[in-house]
């Protein structure tokens, strides 16, 4: 892959200062910003820091810069200003040991599995001469296609797809994974497929960088995330720190509206809100047990009980104030 030249700033992939979070982070950027010609900004002044061994989100709407983000730190283009670096070392220093899937697979369709992955393989200049066919083979078994390896790819299910394309990525031995929306398109049981093949990668020690524009999967498979919104980091973390900030509610199911928003209120519960067959509430400090208890030593007929903790989507809207739809 070839090294393009920044077009302002800072030398393009140049090593940061190890130094804080970022001593022992697998991608670290600082500043980076991409402004197209005519002045569109699709990425303003990113400050990431990807801890090693993570599996890290990078969210955000269809449209708010997380491919131009992936595009630059893997140098296919160039920022207009800031720096990065990937496993603490220059872009040229850094590709060989790391592997990406970018704006979905393309293989060709007459070819089996097998044969994609060493005409792919062919087409590296980094990869150890001799040793294709058996690398490709330990890719197809890493991602559950050793059955499927002579089969052609034309008869592939999406899911089997994307896991060829991961495999693709994984031919060699990588130190940073990073895929640009690997679950798009896929069906239910395709998006479980590569969800557990992305928790087993990292599990081996690989960091993985998955982009998506789907909160609800990313909160399942990852251990931090970053939250994007037209170009702008809005938040970054780890899954339990950035659902920490939100508040968690207790939801009861009840006949009795009224008599449970009363009991709720006496125990200092806050934002009390009275529905047609529940009530809500902020959990605060309270045990829910002890809400339930309240609640039935008061005589209040209780169908349900639920403690609502916040998911990332709450929390994208409760920092932007808008939901995850928004254009940009």
């Amino acid at each position: 892959m070839s090294v393009l030249t920044q077009e302002a700033g800072a030398p393009f992939g140049a090593a940061l200062p190890a130094s804080g979070p970022a001593a022992d982070a697998a991608i670290v950027t600082s500043g980076l910003t991409k402004r197209f010609r005519g002045g569109q900004v699709a990425v303003h002044a990113l400050d990431l820091v990807v801890p090693r061994g993570s599996v890290y989100g990078f969210l955000g709407p269809n449209g708010s810069g997380k491919t131009t983000t992936i595009r630059m730190l893997l140098g296919l283009i160039s920022p207009s200003a800031g720096e990065h670096a990937m496993l603490g070392l220059p872009l040229a220093e850094a590709l060989p040991r790391v592997g990406a899937l970018v704006e979905g697979p393309a293989f060709y369709p007459y070819l089996s599995g097998e044969a994609n992955l060493l005409r792919y393989d062919a087409a590296d200049p980094t990869a150890p001469g001799g040793t294709a066919r058996r690398r490709a083979g330990e890719a197809l078994e890493r991602v559950g296609l050793s059955a499927a390896a002579g089969k052609r790819y034309r008869n592939y299910s999406l899911g089997m797809r994307q896991r060829l394309a991961i495999a693709a990525a994984l031919l060699g031995p990588r130190e940073l994974l990073i895929l640009d929306e690997p679950t798009n398109g896929l069906d239910p049981q395709g998006t479980r497929e590569v969800r557990a093949l992305v928790k087993e990668i990292a599990a081996d020690g690989t960091t993985v960088f998955v982009s998506s524009h789907l909160l609800a999967e990313v909160e399942q498979m990852c251990t931090h995330a970053a939250i994007m919104r037209t170009g702008k980091l809005v938040a970054q973390g780890t899954i339990a720190s950035l659902n920490g900030g939100q508040t968690v509610r207790i939801r009861i199911e009840t006949p009795d509206v009224a008599d449970a928003a009363r009991v709720l209120g006496s125990l200092g519960l806050e934002d009390v809100r009275a529905g047609t067959a529940d009530v809500t509430a902020e959990l605060g400090a309270q045990a829910p047990e002890r809400v339930n208890a309240a609640l039935v030593g008061e005589g209040v007929a209780v169908r349900g009980l639920s403690v609502v903790r916040p998911s990332l989507e709450d929390v994208f809207v409760g920092l932007t104030g808008e939901g995850f739809d928004v254009d940009g």
